[in-house]
């Protein structure tokens, strides 16, 4: 029982592998299973560091003798969301039509050809105020299999017709500045006035909302700006005091009693936020706990910490994250998910190099390119039609699912970072092979298409569009497709990125609050941001001009320190910005470019200071 998962690249699976439950892993073995057997399919889905996945195997799939009755009739299949983020998306938006309350564990129910009939998420083992056990949600879709099945098939096929009448997003134009900032207004609404923050529930940090905060207080828009300092200001309260890291969220509106897994995509986010609003002091917890704590021996950033860990030999959720350092000392650590995923860590390489820049802080940028030789190793394959990506690998092992736009997207976006804090181009020129891997003609999509098995079912739904705690797929590509066109000049890229963008405007502005990456992607569409070259006659050179480029930067900025040498070799490169820039008789020189409109440069600081002052 439960050896299918055995060896499974994730660790989440593994985690059930000694269940009693005869998992199956994602695949077409298990719809196969279940045709032959004429039985419905339990579809589970989750993730390492989710407390209430952990919660339910213990209560429900450890307990034999519901694991008997799951087996006797239906088949099982476990799923990684973070390995299978397309399965993840068609299963939410079929769930959608039976309950609002969206997330983690998913448990979704669907007929040998994918259709869903029920799903739902978290279910007790016994009865608690109203809700069925787990139990009974079984003995009810067995009764309806066996003596509804034509009302079972309807339902799923309605469903299925449902997602699949789905208009496609016709291409959309870019938004006015003035429908952005009336964006930005609707997000001041959703501000606790009295604790900060989103909301008045539990709290998020929704880094992505507050990035095209910033990114709109970047073009001058000071309202936005203030919001989005507050609204990072409040998550310091997630921050832990000993080892930095960000939790996932607060379980009270004032920010008290946190959801204690800690995440690479929260941390590299919050990084970047950290690095755009000047918080040196955040930056160094948020960026130390990337490198002490989530960083794995080759260089590469694992996925996320687990909130639970053994105290005293207790199970307990969150105690070691109320202990002192000293403390801590002499208990067991929680446990590192070592899946290492290509977009997140791309997330995080870019955040790195962009601090290590803002805070002169050289050791971050030489551990943002240790990351990304150690990603490339493991998950870039080069091939005769350009780079192919894997999603995800651990221990040695690559995983066989699909690489989506996030993965694309955002290890090009963290490539490109890389390159102009390293004074290197050879990343951009891979980032660029990355991006171009991903235009078909007037499509923006990954090579090799999606999911097969959700293909084969003809219930894959668009994955890359709405946002929660990450960036959507759609938003890394537009991004990283956006700096390499203010890099080299190509049309055809910032093109790109409006392509990968237009179905994702109307929504976005209809509801920011989930679609708060694009649109600060949307913004640098709308009002290109500026791109500074400081040329330097040594690398490590100090510089009046070098200080103020290093004050001026935040991660919707291009900036370049290089040598004379460097600048050549970007430009030999085919990166036209670097083109012709070179020191001025000896000396450090500033260029800066508005758009296509570039000034003369200058050896000057007080010029500069009065170039950048008067530059969005």
């Amino acid at each position: 029982m439960g050896s299918r998962l055995a060896s499974a690249i994730s660790p989440y699976l593994q985690a059930h592998a000694d269940n009693p439950v005869d998992w199956w892993p994602w695949g077409e073995g298990a719809f196969a299973e279940a045709a032959r057997r004429d039985i419905p399919v339990m579809v589970s889905i989750g993730y390492a560091t989710c407390h209430w996945c952990h919660v339910m195997a213990r209560e429900s799939f450890s307990d034999p003798e519901v694991a008997a009755y799951l087996d006797e009739h239906l088949v099982a299949v476990k799923v990684d969301r973070e390995e299978h983020p397309e399965v993840d998306a068609a299963f939410i938006a079929a769930a959608s039509a039976f309950t609002p309350h969206l997330g983690w564990p998913l448990t979704v129910f669907a007929t040998p050809e994918g259709r869903v009939f029920f799903a739902g998420t978290y279910f007790p083992p016994e009865p608690v105020r109203g809700a069925p056990s787990f139990r009974q949600v079984l003995e009810a879709i067995v009764e309806a299999w066996t003596e509804r099945r034509a009302e079972v098939e309807a339902t799923g096929a309605a469903v299925a017709e449902a997602l699949a009448a789905r208009p496609d997003a016709a291409e959309a134009r870019l938004p006015t500045p003035a429908a952005l900032r009336d964006a930005a207004i609707e997000l001041a609404s959703f501000e606790d006035p009295q604790y900060g923050g989103f909301g008045s529930e539990a709290k998020f940090p929704n880094a992505p909302a507050v990035s095209f905060l910033a990114e709109l207080g970047r073009q001058g828009d000071e309202d936005a700006d203030a919001l989005g300092r507050r609204l990072f200001q409040a998550t310091a309260a997630l921050r832990d005091p000993v080892e930095g890291g960000a939790f996932r969220y607060a379980v009270q509106r004032d920010w008290t009693e946190p959801h204690y897994e800690r995440m690479l995509s929260d941390n590299a986010l919050l990084l970047d936020l950290a690095t755009g609003f000047g918080d040196a002091l955040a930056a160094e917890q948020l960026a130390g706990f990337l490198l002490n704590v989530l960083r794995l021996p080759d260089g590469a950033f694992a996925s996320a910490q687990d909130s639970e860990s053994l105290i005293d030999g207790e199970r307990s959720e969150g105690g070691y994250y109320a202990l002192d350092a000293a403390s801590r000392a002499g208990q067991q650590v929680p446990a590192i998910d070592e899946k290492v995923l290509a977009g997140l860590n791309g997330l995080a390489i870019g955040a790195l190099a962009d601090a290590g820049v803002r805070f002169a802080r050289p050791e971050w940028v030489d551990a943002a390119r240790h990351a990304a030789d150690a990603v490339e190793a493991r998950l870039v394959t080069e091939t005769p039609d350009g780079p192919r990506l894997a999603r995800a690998a651990r221990d040695g092992r690559v995983s066989d699912a699909a690489a989506t736009l996030e993965d694309y997207g955002g290890l090009a976006g963290g490539l490109v970072r890389l390159a102009l804090a390293a004074g290197d181009p050879a990343p951009a020129a891979r980032a660029r092979a990355l991006v171009a891997a991903c235009i078909d003609g007037e499509r923006v999509r990954p090579p090799g298409g999606g999911d097969p098995v959700l293909a084969a079912r003809g219930i894959a739904v668009e994955a890359d569009l709405s946002e929660g705690a990450v960036p959507s797929g759609a938003a890394l590509f537009a991004d990283a497709a956006l700096r390499l066109s203010g890099l080299d000049g190509d049309t055809a890229l910032a093109r790109a990125a409006e392509l990968a963008l237009a179905p994702v405007v109307e929504p976005a502005l209809a509801r920011p609050i989930a679609f708060g990456a694009a649109l600060a992607t949307i913004a640098r569409l709308v009002s290109p941001p500026s791109q500074l070259v400081i040329v330097v006659p040594d690398e490590g050179a100090a510089s009046e001009l070098v200080v103020q480029a290093r004050a001026w930067a935040t991660p919707g900025r291009v900036l370049a320190i290089v040598t004379d040498d460097e600048a050549r070799a970007f430009a030999d490169a085919g990166f036209e910005l670097f083109h012709g820039r070179s020191t001025l008789d000896g000396a450090s020189a500033a260029y800066l470019c508005e758009g296509t409109l570039c000034l003369l440069p200058t050896d000057d600081p007080a010029v500069l200071a009065a170039q950048l002052a008067a530059t969005p």
